[in-house]
């Protein structure tokens, strides 16, 4: 699967999602010049990070351009904090995407190993995603037993991440920007979240796209997680000012999160009408 990553991500041959214009009738403040960037949280399973830190540069060297290993914070020992933070953080939404034997896996744990992505533009966005989503498979296949994306905070199993990069794969050789988009959101995404009246998604921004919150009152949770889903796809096929317009809906700020916080989305949140 690697000789094609190298190709589309070295070579530069992978689309990216459909640029949002913004609505300039939206009452925001206009673009922020913040550049988003993953991070990325990996556990391995012995007090040693050679192995994952190995995999990470051979990845890096390979295919994920501008990403690189964080020894600041990694450390070779486990991390006490772990445990309540991947219970937080776990996707609620996929089914079995999060397993007892990950559970096991987060508590026994010997070592924390952080990867840094490049900033992101909203043009490049979704192919440095890409390139995450297969950095996560090449240090799981190297022993990482759990992984998180903590740009948004969100943690699948090992089974989910497996699923994501098939899906990630597929997406790519079929230079499928719509399906690349996508799989980027469900992967390093959360949602949904409750803030207020709205159920939200946090970390669109990984994929060159506004979050989008919908009114508590359209329904269930999981009603929201097909809304928000919806239309985000309408974004990526239609562009911002179409699907705004079709849902009226604004364009506002990301006001819940400060400009130096991972999770701050500079394209804004579109908010669904009651």
């Amino acid at each position: 699967m690697f000789s094609r990553l190298k190709k589309r991500f070295v070579g530069g041959a992978a689309r990216t999602a459909a640029s949002p214009q913004p609505d300039r009738r939206a009452a925001w403040s206009g673009e922020s010049q913040v550049q988003p960037r993953h991070v990325l949280c990996f556990l391995g399973g012995d007090r040693d990070l050679r192995c994952l830190r190995d995999a990470a540069n051979e990845a890096i060297a390979e295919f994920a351009t501008g990403f690189g290993v964080d020894d600041a914070y990694s450390a070779a020992e486990p991390d006490a904090r772990m445990s309540r933070s991947f219970e937080v953080c776990r996707d609620r939404v996929a089914a079995d995407a999060w397993t007892p034997a990950d559970d096991e896996a987060v508590a026994a744990h010997g070592s924390v190993l952080y990867v840094l992505g490049p900033r992101m533009t909203r043009e490049n966005a979704v192919r440095a995603s890409i390139g995450a989503l297969f950095l996560v498979d090449r240090l799981i296949r190297a022993g990482a037993v759990a992984v998180k994306g903590e740009s948004a905070g969100v943690a699948h199993g090992l089974h989910r991440w497996r699923e994501l990069i098939r899906m990630g794969a597929v997406a790519t050789d079929a230079d499928d920007a719509r399906a690349q988009s996508r799989v980027c959101r469900l992967a390093f995404a959360l949602r949904p979240l409750a803030s207020g009246d709205y159920f939200e998604s946090v970390g669109f921004h990984l994929a060159g796209l506004p979050d989008v919150q919908v009114p508590r009152l359209r329904g269930s949770d999981r009603d929201a997680v097909a809304v928000i889903d919806g239309v985000a796809d309408e974004i990526v096929r239609y562009g911002i000012d179409a699907t705004l317009q079709a849902h009226d809906a604004s364009l506002i700020d990301d006001g819940a999160h400060d400009e130096d916080d991972f999770k701050f989305n500079p394209y804004g949140i579109v908010r669904l009408a009651t």
